[in-house]
């Protein structure tokens, strides 16, 4: 079957998937019905729209049994949540962390609010996410142990964590980058943004490291229009965690004492009643989006990412491995011409003028995919 063909009969696939015969078909569209649209009206009769309100405690208990972590705490965004955990880890100006390049922007900038910078290494094509092996060569070349800490050689700079991302909801093998951060004293925080739903060895991503971090963007699984939330075993980064959210506010019936320098990052009761009832559905929109992505799987003349062995992924975008950058790009004139929202991969940060100085290891595996990775619709069918 030639390229054209295999196109061709994707896109009719893609049509008859979605009951749609024209008109745009979205990469990734939220679903909702009466359940949000109730709930939210009764957020809004109740007057407690903004940070305090019995939607934001019910989300976070959701998020924390569904997931098994003890703690959990709503935040205004992914990104945010992120900042926050590395303040609460120790993250310091002039730290180093190291990442993955083949990332949203969202990752890198959350260290350099820190005033720290983002170190990039190598992913895995098989798990899309940071590489052991990438990893591990880069702390064993180039940093050593000083009073327990792991510091850089070449700079002398401390390098404070480690934040892989569980790319597109399939999980990188966060075992193994656990075990080198415990042997080089790296905090892990986890880049859990586009994995609600996803799990290593029967447990949920987010909850390897000290903390995990998701994202309820109007794109993901489940959304809550906007909306973050940082996930923990440990209380005392949770307490702190949330102490930091909510202005670090002593509490008080009517005095405002505050005890150390801190924001407003909890999320709005509003956006956490869309998310109580998303919720309900997860379990719903998992299984549809499996179906989706094991459909694409074996549709003719394509290669189409599987999850990994001990993995379960949550399919959030279904990625197409083109055979090389040439042939990515007619794909994604072609698809999107057609009136299906197809995407590539983000550009790599390395590649970005704002991170182009950073220190970084050997990217090939970085390169490879951003040439030939494309996104195909992938966002649940609403019954409404």
């Amino acid at each position: 079957m030639s390229n054209h063909q295999a196109w061709l009969s994707l896109i009719e696939f893609i049509r008859r998937h979605y009951q749609r015969s024209e008109g745009l078909i979205p990469l990734h569209a939220p679903c909702f019905d009466e359940s949000e649209k109730r709930l939210v009206v009764d957020c809004i009769d109740s007057t407690f729209v903004s940070s305090v309100g019995q939607y934001v405690t019910e989300f976070e208990q959701q998020i924390a049994d569904y997931t098994g972590a003890k703690h959990a705490v709503a935040v205004v965004n992914g990104t945010m949540g992120l900042y926050l955990a590395l303040k609460v880890i120790g993250l310091q100006p002039n730290d180093l962390v190291i990442t993955q390049s083949l990332t949203f922007v969202a990752t890198p900038n959350a260290i350099k609010m820190h005033q720290a910078d983002p170190v990039f290494v190598d992913v895995e094509r098989e798990t899309l996410g940071l590489c052991p092996q990438s990893l591990n060569q880069f702390l064993t070349e180039q940093t050593h142990q000083q009073n327990g800490q792991c510091v850089h050689r070449q700079t002398g700079r401390v390098v404070r964590a480690c934040v892989p991302m569980h790319t597109l909801g399939f999980s990188a093998r966060i075992d193994a980058l656990l075990e080198i951060c415990n042997r080089h004293n790296l905090a892990l925080v986890e880049d859990a943004a586009e994995s609600l739903g996803s799990f290593y060895r029967g447990k949920h991503t987010g909850r390897f490291g000290q903390l995990g971090v998701f994202s309820f963007n109007g794109n993901k699984v489940i959304t809550t229009g906007g909306g973050g939330m940082l996930i923990t075993d440990d209380a005392e980064l949770a307490r702190h965690a949330k102490h930091l959210s909510t202005t670090a506010k002593i509490p008080h019936a009517w005095l405002f004492e505050h005890d150390e320098p801190a924001y407003n990052l909890r999320m709005p009761n509003l956006n956490a009643a869309l998310g109580v009832a998303q919720m309900q559905k997860l379990p719903l929109f998992l299984a549809e989006k499996r179906r989706l992505a094991l459909a694409y799987q074996q549709q003719p003349g394509l290669v189409v990412q599987a999850e990994s062995p001990n993995t379960q992924a949550n399919y959030w975008l279904s990625t197409l491995i083109c055979q090389d950058q040439t042939e990515r790009d007619v794909f994604l004139e072609f698809s999107n011409t057609q009136a299906i929202q197809t995407r590539p991969l983000w550009t790599p940060m390395h590649q970005l003028p704002i991170y182009a100085d950073c220190l970084r290891s050997e990217l090939p595996n970085t390169e490879w995919l951003a040439a030939r990775v494309v996104n195909l619709p992938s966002g649940v069918k609403c019954r409404v």
